[in-house]
């Protein structure tokens, strides 16, 4: 995290686990640098989206950025806001931007693209093996270049994120593990990060490539 450039973009395949990332790295980040913002840039999926977290962000000292309408979870328009351009152009802002899905959802960065390049940037992937179009090497090396060919930006680092909800245990980490390390085996592209609940994290072997991220539930209550 120390290490990460100080625009990080994040994006992933629907169910990966993206949204949950994202808020995680904001609320530790938050931490440790006194100026983070998060933008919520996600247009195509209407349910679990950052914004809905955004009091208890704000409340971390976060400055949270959804649509032009403000952060009502009921509201679905797909207008992007541009107060993203301030924290982009801040240098001392470290900025998380929550991109949604696929490269559909992706587009969204060309409206913010020469600022990004300018000024450097991360872009991880977060990977969930259990996610039917991200489960093998070759899907997810698909969603890469898609990614990629369509944004004009380079994914920098790969997240496993692989979970069943709180149902996870280390061999679904293990699973996801082995995925990232085939496809960062054939791209290049290094594993940033493993992610999973407090109690699985604690479980994740130290060797392993990437920094291990415990993360909490924000987007899921109790009950779900």
């Amino acid at each position: 995290m120390f290490n990460d450039k100080r625009i990080r973009i994040i994006v992933g395949h629907y169910g990966s686990g993206k949204t949950e990332f994202a808020v995680n790295y904001a609320m530790q980040l938050s931490e440790i640098e006194d100026n983070v913002a998060l933008a919520d840039l996600d247009v195509v999926n209407v349910y679990f989206r950052s914004r809905e977290k955004a009091k208890q962000m704000e409340d971390a000292g976060i400055k949270v950025i959804s649509s032009q309408y403000g952060h009502n979870a009921n509201l679905d328009l797909p207008a992007v806001s541009a107060g993203v351009f301030g924290p982009l152009q801040d240098d001392t802002c470290h900025t998380i931007l929550d991109v949604g899905g696929d490269s559909t959802g992706t587009r969204v960065l060309a409206t913010f693209k020469q600022i990004i390049a300018f000024k450097g940037y991360d872009m991880f992937l977060v990977v969930n093996a259990y996610r039917q179009d991200t489960s093998t090497k070759e899907g997810v090396i698909k969603h890469i270049e898609e990614i990629e060919n369509q944004t004009g930006l380079k994914i920098t680092g790969l997240i496993n994120n692989t979970h069943l909800l709180r149902e996870t245990t280390l061999e679904d980490v293990k699973k996801g593990q082995e995925l990232v390390k085939s496809v960062s085996d054939t791209t290049n592209i290094p594993i940033k990060y493993i992610s999973a609940i407090e109690k699985v994290a604690q479980t994740v072997p130290s060797e392993y490539d990437g920094e291990i991220m415990p993360i909490k539930m924000y987007m899921r209550e109790e009950w779900m």
